[in-house]
């Protein structure tokens, strides 16, 4: 009787449980079957669900409900705290799987080069999101010095980044931060957020519903100067074409136009200004110059030779995100991705790299919301299962899911199981029953681990 299909994922985020998603919904599911484990970094699942989401957007976060009903599935193993590259190779995969899918995010932050981006002060916007989500490797405090904060991008991010800097530590403590989050936001100073984009409203990257939302608060006023509302006829093919935008544009337009209220915290959308120089004293952000940009008739814009410095002591930059570079796979250094053809991986030859595949943003970059995950898993998926119906996929020498477990071990890596995320999971959540919050994230991971039973 032939033995099931055995397929490794290295990621637990939506693309990774999509793509073992579209597996167990595939023909060979049903016969000769599919056996699938998903390898993940941290000792919890779900990616930048758990550590890239605000945890003031729990429908975000509901997202999780729809993952875990994969991840229940009899046919799928979670081994998490294990780290591709350090605990196990592309070989050591081969050794157990037929093939093996890379479905790992992006963690850091894309590079700005403008000057004075290393001055203390100036910060990324994937590290203070990680700060601010509890991810267990990075510095348990931040500093929340400046009154006058800078944040750099127009998308989703960014918003992000400027609403959990604009509002109070009360606010967000009925979500799920850690008790140390919650202690740096008690001590935040910030009054004013501004935040910056070189082009204008058509082209802002927010979702229409993130943006409202900035307006939601009772602490923050958002502010949007009128003469920042401006369009020329690549804008208005844009608004046209596309609805989403066209909400952004109209929110903004009505925001333009009313009074300012007194609501503690100022939010100002600033659109048309080009950071060209973060300013500093004594190695410390004081300043920031953006040049005014007009546009040029495309929906592009060019440098009007206008400049401004404004006071502010801290800058975010939320201009994108990268992916780490997986070992063993080609990379594409310019975008940040591994080479692919439909999922395939192509190496330098031009030729796929047998058995092996990717999707999400390792695959295209950071780019899109969640929901454009799904249709790369089904592409990435289904070349997978062309290639084995046409016999081309490497036969692994150790294919008995045991053997991995017997491999681990001998490695003496700890690792976390489905099982152990149920009582990680039930653990967070009675830190947060004495206080009436549906869960306390736990942020050692140490601690998580012990709590997984790992």
């Amino acid at each position: 009787m032939p033995r099931p299909l055995r397929v490794a994922i290295v990621g637990s985020g939506p693309a990774g449980i999509y793509a073992a998603d579209a597996l167990l919904k595939s023909d060979v599911a049903a016969e000769p079957g599919v056996s699938i484990d998903i390898f993940e970094r941290m000792p919890a699942p779900f990616g930048l669900i758990r550590y890239g989401v605000a945890p003031d957007h729990p429908r975000i976060k509901g997202i999780i409900t729809a993952l875990h009903q994969v991840l229940d599935k009899p046919q799928i193993r979670l081994f998490g705290n294990v780290d591709y590259g350090t605990d196990l190779h592309l070989d050591d995969l081969r050794t157990f799987y037929d093939g093996v899918i890379f479905a790992t995010g992006a963690t850091a932050d894309r590079a700005l080069p403008v000057p004075g981006i290393d001055l203390d002060g100036s910060y990324g916007a994937a590290d203070f999101v990680s700060w601010y989500d509890g991810h267990p490797d990075v510095p348990r405090t931040w500093p929340l010095e400046a009154e006058k904060v800078a944040v750099l991008g127009v998308g989703n991010v960014a918003l992000d980044v400027a609403r959990i800097l604009a509002k109070t530590a009360d606010e967000l403590l009925p979500t799920e931060i850690p008790a140390n989050v919650y202690e740096g936001l008690k001590a935040n100073k910030a009054l004013e957020i501004h935040v910056f984009g070189r082009r204008g409203p058509a082209q802002a990257k927010f979702s229409p519903m993130e943006l409202r939302e900035l307006d939601h608060s009772p602490t923050i006023e958002v502010v949007v100067d009128p003469e920042d509302i401006d369009y020329d006829e690549g804008s208005i093919a844009t608004r046209r074409g596309n609805k989403q935008a066209d909400m952004v544009a109209k929110t903004l337009e009505n925001w333009a136009i009313r009074d300012t209220g007194d609501r503690p915290h100022k939010l100002f959308l600033h659109f048309f200004e080009s950071p060209v120089e973060i300013l500093g004293e004594d190695g410390r952000v004081v300043g920031l110059r953006t040049e005014r940009t007009a546009l040029d008739g495309t929906g592009n814009v060019k440098g009007t030779g206008e400049f401004k410095d404004w006071d502010v002591s801290a800058v975010y930059r939320a201009v994108g995100y990268l992916s780490d570079e997986l070992p063993k796979l080609p990379w594409d250094i310019d975008s940040g991705t591994v080479p692919d053809r439909g999922g395939r991986v192509v190496q330098d030859t031009g030729e796929h790299l047998p058995s092996t595949y990717v999707t999400g943003w390792i695959r295209r970059g950071p780019v899109g919301l969640i929901g454009h995950t799904k249709g790369d898993a089904n592409e990435t998926v289904a070349n997978l299962l062309e290639d084995y119906a046409g016999g081309r996929l490497l036969a692994p020498e150790s294919p008995a899911p045991e053997a991995v477990d017997a491999f681990l071990a001998e490695r003496g890596v700890r690792f976390t199981t489905w099982d152990g995320w149920y009582r990680l999971d039930a653990a967070e959540k009675a830190l947060g029953e004495p206080q009436g919050r549906e869960r306390v994230k736990i942020v050692e991971r140490e601690d998580m681990l012990r709590e997984s039973g790992a």
